[in-house]
C-alpha cells in the first residue's frame, strides 16, 4: 500500500513489484526492477529514500529516513528479512542479510555484506568489499569489527558517536532523558496522522 505523507507520494518505477501487504509511505523513489516483498516498510520521516534498480527489500525488512538522514541504497542491493535501516547510505552490489541493523549516519560501501544479525553502528564508515561478520558490531570512522562479547570497545566508540544528540537531538546527560527523547520522537511520529492512501494501490 502506498501513501502520502507531508505532502509527498511514493514514486515506483512500473517494473518494479511491490507486494499488496508492504508499506511504501512518502518520498520514495523505487527504481526499476526492484523488489519488496510482503511485511517491507519503506517510510520517509521527512527525508528522501531512494533506490536504485534492482533492488530486493525481502519480508518485514524496515527502511526509514528522517529529514536530517536520509537514505540511499545503490543498485543490485539485497536486503535480508528483517533488516533494518535508518538514515544511512548503503553502496551498489552491497548483502544485508537476515536481521542486520544500519543506524543513522552509517555509509556502506559497494559490495559490502553485513552478515545475519550484525550491525553497522551510527555514522560509522564501513569501505568498499568490507564483511561484518554473523553478529559482529561496525562501529566508527575508521572502522573497528568487532565480536559482540567485545562490549566495553564497543561502548567507547558507540558513546562518543553520540546516539541520542545525533538522532533525536537530546543530551545523553540530562536526567529525564527518554522522557524527552519519547516525547519528541512522538510528536514527529504523529504526522502520520495526517497520511492519505494513494488511490489505486
Amino acid at each position: 500500500m502506498l501513501y502520502e505523507h507531508l505532502g509527498a507520494t511514493p514514486r515506483v518505477h512500473p517494473d518494479a513489484v511491490v507486494a499488496p501487504t508492504a508499506v511504501i509511505s512518502g518520498d520514495v523513489e523505487i527504481g526499476a526492477d526492484c523488489q519488496i516483498l510482503h511485511g517491507a516498510v519503506i517510510t520517509s520521516e521527512g527525508g528522501p529514500i531512494v533506490l536504485g534498480e534492482n533492488v530486493i527489500v525481502m519480508e518485514n525488512a524496515i527502511i526509514r529516513a528522517a529529514a536530517t538522514a536520509p537514505v540511499h541504497i545503490g543498485d543490485h542491493t539485497l536486503i535480508g528479512p528483517g533488516a533494518s535501516i535508518s538514515g544511512a547510505t548503503v553502496g551498489a552490489e552491497v548483502f544485508l542479510a537476515t536481521g542486520t541493523r544500519v543506524f543513522n549516519g552509517a555509509r556502506i560501501g559497494d559490495r559490502a555484506e553485513v552478515r545475519i544479525n550484525a550491525v553497522v553502528h551510527l555514522r560509522t564508515v564501513l569501505p568498499d568489499d568490507a564483511v561484518v561478520p554473523i553478529g559482529w558490531v561496525a562501529v566508527g570512522e575508521p572502522v573497528e569489527i568487532l565480536p559482540p562479547h567485545e562490549h566495553d570497545k564497543i561502548w567507547a566508540a558507540q558513546r562518543e558517536l553520540d546516539f541520542p544528540g545525533y538522532v533525536f537531538g537530546v543530551d545523553r546527560e540530562t536526567p529525564d532523558v527518554m522522557v524527552q527523547l519519547t516525547e519528541r520522537y512522538g510528536r514527529a511520529l504523529s504526522r502520520h496522522r495526517d497520511d492519505k492512501p494513494v488511490p489505486g494501490t
